[in-house]
């Protein structure tokens, strides 16, 4: 079958059309534990994934998500179920809001508990376990939907178990190297070398199938640990013009600064009635609250959520707020800025009444965190 491509007259046209946001959404706690019923009550599963994706209604396959390229699954175990091995070229942030167990991804096992999170790096094999005595329920945030979207989502069930030895240097997978990757046949004698003065470079093909490899460990970030750390946070006044959490850095991303190299991963604490000044960037910005409740203004929108509640609280470019009310609020917030940055997209705008910037490009905000008076 054979088809021609096409032309679209776009001569003097106007390229910035309005952005037709997605609404933000809340998807209730209530609705939630009822989703989690209804897989608790299936047969299992010969895969063993009793799996659901949360889908914002505005979303249209290929490349279904809560946001456009980011999917969000909701994921149960029951007591003494294990799921089966399982990997794809997506790359995965884990976080437990219920029960425990440990999952084994590369060769390396990561024993969880409430509110902790994990990474996933792409195309290790991988699977759960729940050891405990309660159901095991999972959030699990991967950037598949924009794979999908792409054409390009690769995915393989009872996948081999041995595609990454474990060693002993801590990050879980030995690579060696491959058969034939050192040949002298396959070298180019000129290298990669500078073409212009102002630093324009060719590089050869034998260079380009062959980039340097970076590991990308299994990491894990303890809630108990994290928590200890976000609560000095409070520390801050009600004058800090900031947000009081912290990523949970996997240094893999190195700049980019990310959980994974699509998405960050933060954990947040708003002590009671602290208002967040508005701001928006192109990242879109999926936030769990697991304590207190609030309420945010998208677009001029306000909706409310409490404890056990999933929102998406950011489309792309959206400008929004959060409030909390009484209760100190905890949440996890996963965006989607890692990979914006990669691809020079990251337009930011920390303040309405001063100028954007493409973070990762130019120089970025500050805080006045020293004013404030925080702990270190």
């Amino acid at each position: 079958m054979s088809s021609n491509g096409f032309f679209v007259d776009k001569a003097g046209a106007d390229h910035q059309q309005p952005l037709d946001f997605w609404p933000a959404t809340v998807i209730s706690k209530e609705a939630i534990d009822a989703e989690i019923e209804r897989l608790a009550d299936l047969p299992m599963p010969a895969n063993g994934r009793r799996q659901s994706w949360i889908v914002h209604p505005r979303s249209k396959a290929p490349g279904l998500g809560l946001a456009p390229g980011i999917r969000v699954s909701l994921d149960v175990l029951k007591p003494g179920e294990k799921t089966a091995p399982f990997r794809h070229n997506a790359t995965e942030v884990n976080f437990c809001i219920r029960g425990g167990g440990h999952s084994i991804s590369g060769g390396k096992r990561v024993d969880f508990g409430q509110y902790d999170v994990w990474n996933h790096p792409s195309y290790v094999t991988y699977w759960h376990v729940n050891d405990t005595s309660d159901l095991q329920v999972r959030l699990t945030y991967s950037n598949a939907a924009l794979l999908d979207k792409m054409n390009v989502y690769l995915a393989e069930e009872n996948a081999p178990r041995d595609i990454r030895a474990v060693d002993g240097d801590g990050d879980g997978y030995d690579y060696g190297e491959e058969k034939g990757r050192e040949d002298p046949r396959r070298a180019s004698p000129y290298g990669t070398f500078q073409l212009t003065d102002d630093g324009a470079w060719l590089m050869p093909y034998e260079t380009l199938i062959n980039p340097a490899s970076v590991p990308s460990p299994v990491l894990h970030w303890p809630w108990e640990l994290v928590k200890e750390n976000i609560d000095k946070l409070e520390a801050l006044g009600k004058d800090y013009v900031g947000r009081r959490l912290y990523l949970l850095y996997n240094p893999r991303t190195e700049r980019t600064n990310g959980t994974t190299p699509s998405f960050f991963a933060t954990m947040t604490i708003r002590p009671p009635k602290i208002v967040d000044r508005p701001h928006r960037h192109v990242s879109a910005a999926i936030n769990y609250y697991f304590s207190g409740s609030g309420r945010s203004t998208v677009e001029g929108e306000v909706l409310e959520w409490k404890a056990g509640d999933l929102m998406l609280s950011a489309p792309g470019w959206a400008v929004h707020n959060h409030a909390s009310y009484d209760d100190y609020v905890y949440e996890l917030t996963v965006q989607d800025q890692p990979l914006n940055i990669w691809m020079e997209s990251l337009l930011w705008q920390e303040d309405l009444k001063l100028p954007a910037s493409i973070l990762g490009s130019q120089p970025g905000f500050g805080t006045n965190r020293k004013l404030a008076g925080a702990a270190e």
